[in-house]
This record gives structure tokens, C-alpha cells and sequence, in this order.
């Protein structure tokens, strides 16, 4: 399998990085000489004592298949997308984490997944109305960008991806909210947990339980803290 050179960096960046940290933590003395890094000096006065929790995990974003092959090589963490839905996670991401395991002979219980979901939520009909829209309005903006187009096309969107990717370069006026216009209830429910706050726990859990393992909530709108008091509660 081919890699790509974004690939090769990161994971070249990544043995670099543990290669200064290993140094640091157990004495190793530092000789990582790659093509793109040479790190072989390591001097007293920037050496600092070993950490009691070690080495800091390295978390590594990933869209395409081919990079989050890579987190599953080398990574600690698999920082998910927010533009993502169950199935996508479930047909696309997960399996092409597990090959990279596979390759490298790791579980996946070695890489913590985690996941800022989108959320609509609100306490009254004029707040739910407010954080659809905005919600809305982010899922036109990302799903108008061509490298995130294999998500619309899993669900069969490939006309949405169109029509957005058109309007986001065009010069209409109102064209990004001519863009969450076209965004759909259905579309919005597929990438978005709707729900009540109290029922915003009970949503994340049905979708991404044995999918992800941490969940952050990805609200492109104003709301107050307590609005998630149910969520944190029910997650403790």
C-alpha cells in the first residue's frame, strides 16, 4: 500500500517526538535521524526530570482512511472529526483504524477514540430553533469542502455535496445561508444528536456506545453551561 507524504510526516514527526521524550523520561540517549528530522543532541539544561505519568500520549486528527490507518500504527489517540456520522464511524473510520492496528500488531483498547459530536439542544422552542439553525449552517460549511465529501457520499448525498461545494465559491450574497437552507432535518438528525438536555445522554450513548471512546459536545451556538448539567451527570 502506497503511502501518502502527509502521512510519512506525521508518522515521522510522531518517532521523533517520542524519541525526545524517551530521552527525557528514561535516559535513552537521543539518535532519531530521519529524512525530514535529525534530533541527536540532548544537553542537561533542557532535559527536565522524569514525569510521574510519562510520556504524553500523542493524539492525532484524521479524516481519510489512509491517516487514521496511521493513528492505529502509531498513535495514542484518534481525534475524530465533527463532521462524521455513526455510520461513517461505524463502515469507515473504526475499520481503518483496526487495519492499522493489525499492521502494527496493537488492540484497540492501546487507541482512545474521541469523538466532538455535534448536539441540538434547548430549554425552550426559540433556543432548539436557534441551535438547529446554527448546527445547520456548520454542516453546509464542512460539507461544502471536497475533503469531506466521502461522508455526504456514504449516505447517497453526492447532490448536497454539489450544490454546496457550488454556492460556497460562488459570489451570491446570502450564499451561506442559502447553504444551510439546503441542510434538511433528516441530513441534521444524521450528523447531529436532537434532543432535549435530558435526553442528550441517552442519545450519544444509543450512537456511539462501543464506537468512541470519549465524547465532547460540539455546539456551534451560544449556550450555558448548565445546559449540559444532564449530559455530565449522566456520564458520572
Amino acid at each position: 500500500m502506497a503511502r501518502s507524504a502527509p502521512t510519512d510526516s506525521r508518522r515521522r514527526a510522531t518517532g521523533a517526538l517520542r524519541a525526545i521524550w524517551g530521552s527525557w523520561q528514561d535516559g535513552t540517549p537521543l539518535r532519531f535521524e530521519g529524512e525530514h528530522y535529525r534530533h541527536t543532541l540532548m544537553t542537561p539544561m533542557f532535559a527536565p526530570d522524569p514525569h510521574p505519568w510519562g510520556p504524553p500520549p500523542v493524539y492525532l486528527a484524521a479524516v481519510s482512511p489512509v491517516m487514521t490507518r496511521l493513528v492505529g500504527e502509531v498513535g495514542d489517540g484518534l481525534l475524530v472529526h465533527g463532521f462524521t456520522t455513526e455510520r461513517y464511524l461505524r463502515e469507515r473510520t473504526i475499520p481503518a483504524l483496526e487495519e492499522g492496528l493489525a499492521v502494527a500488531g496493537r488492540t484497540r483498547e492501546q487507541v482512545t477514540v474521541t469523538l466532538p459530536g455535534l448536539v441540538v439542544a434547548g430549554r425552550t422552542d426559540a433556543e432548539r430553533a436557534e441551535a438547529a439553525a446554527a448546527v445547520k449552517a456548520t454542516i453546509a460549511f464542512y460539507g461544502s469542502t471536497p475533503a469531506y465529501r466521502p461522508v455526504l457520499e456514504l449516505h447517497g448525498w453526492e447532490p448536497l455535496a454539489d450544490e454546496l461545494h457550488a454556492l460556497s465559491v460562488s459570489r451570491r450574497e446570502d450564499k451561506w445561508t442559502a447553504m444551510r437552507n439546503l441542510v434538511d432535518d433528516e441530513v441534521l438528525g444524521t450528523f447531529a444528536v436532537v434532543a432535549d438536555p435530558q435526553d442528550v445522554a441517552a442519545q450519544v450513548r444509543a450512537r456511539y456506545d462501543g464506537l468512541v471512546d470519549r465524547f465532547s459536545v460540539y455546539a456551534s451556538y451560544p449556550a450555558p453551561l448548565e445546559l449540559w448539567d444532564p449530559l455530565v451527570r449522566a456520564f458520572r
